[in-house]
């Protein structure tokens, strides 16, 4: 029934863009001269509704249209990385807010001095992993470290990964008996509550050594309820990895991918400009990528991956 929900309201919305062209195109027929500049911003914002429906058409993947989870963790790089972390969940956060997706953070780890060692947030909407999907990978920072006293140039390196929202039937089932499940305080922002009751809960997944965390939350069993949920994400990008990995080496095409290999690289010094390393995407208006202007590095990925 969920299926058939989603698929009636991707239908209504073709037939409602259509009946828009239809009637536009009576009224440029009904025409004396008079409606000109209405016509026209009519037609302009068609335009945009079509951009937007040609880029939802690119995503057909089996978990394209539902929730995502996305994570970010700092890597080399000490406090500089870390803050970098925190700028990237800002920006997805940001961007998040813009398309009008709801956000939870599941558990977010503070770093020593600045920023955060890592943070996972649940992305509720239409398409959320569809889109976010092409964020995935190593992303690079260059630029003037606050960090460091004589204020030289630093690189800083920071992970995004992004995993499908499964549901509890899904293909991926957990077995008690394959799981450690432990509690703890909780070390994060969060009121008395929180400090100083056992709501926090780690688990470990017995067979692969996965280690999943969760601790924003008051309640212990939503902090479990939320563990489970990532942990069930991802062993299915354990299985999607295996399965890729698989079938790369029968074509003879198989790159074990290195924690060097950026996807982007986000130039503040000596010279301003992101640039995605497998689209050739690139802009220099950094402030306005770091807000979350990332749509134009979504799409140009999406497309080549049709292609």
């Amino acid at each position: 029934m969920k299926r058939i929900s989603d698929l009636s309201g991707i239908t209504e919305e073709w037939q409602a863009l259509a009946g828009d062209i239809k009637d536009l195109k009576a009224l440029h027929e009904l025409d004396d001269g008079s409606l000109t500049e209405e016509i026209a911003a009519q037609t302009s914002a068609l335009e945009d509704k079509l951009a937007t429906k040609e880029t939802e058409l690119l995503l057909s993947g089996k978990y394209d249209h539902g929730n995502a989870l996305l994570a970010v963790h700092s890597g080399a790089g000490g406090t500089d990385s870390q803050d970098w972390a925190a700028m990237l969940e800002r920006m997805y956060l940001r961007w998040a807010e813009q398309a009008g997706y709801k956000t939870e953070i599941l558990d977010r780890t503070m770093g020593e001095e600045a920023g955060i060692k890592s943070v996972t947030i649940l992305v509720q909407g239409k398409l959320a992993y569809g889109l976010l999907k092409s964020e995935k990978g190593v992303h690079r920072l260059v630029r003037l470290s606050p960090f460091d006293a004589a204020h030289r140039r630093h690189t800083s390196f920071a992970l995004v990964e992004v995993l499908p929202e499964l549901e509890d039937d899904d293909e991926v089932v957990i077995h008690p008996e394959d799981i450690n499940i432990e509690v703890y305080k909780s070390s994060g922002a969060g009121g008395q509550n929180v400090q100083k009751n056992m709501t926090a809960v780690r688990i470990i997944h017995l067979p692969t050594g996965l280690v999943v965390t969760c601790q924003n939350e008051r309640s212990q069993t939503q902090n479990r309820e939320n563990a489970l949920k990532v942990l069930r994400s991802r062993l299915f990008e354990l299985q999607m990895q295996a399965h890729d990995e698989v079938v790369a080496e029968l074509k003879g095409e198989f790159k074990k991918v290195e924690w060097g290999s950026q996807i982007r690289s986000y130039v503040l010094h000596p010279y301003q400009m992101v640039k995605d390393h497998r689209t050739e995407h690139e802009t220099a208006n950094t402030q306005s990528v770091l807000d979350g202007g990332i749509d134009g590095f979504i799409e140009a990925f999406l497309r080549m991956k049709k292609a």
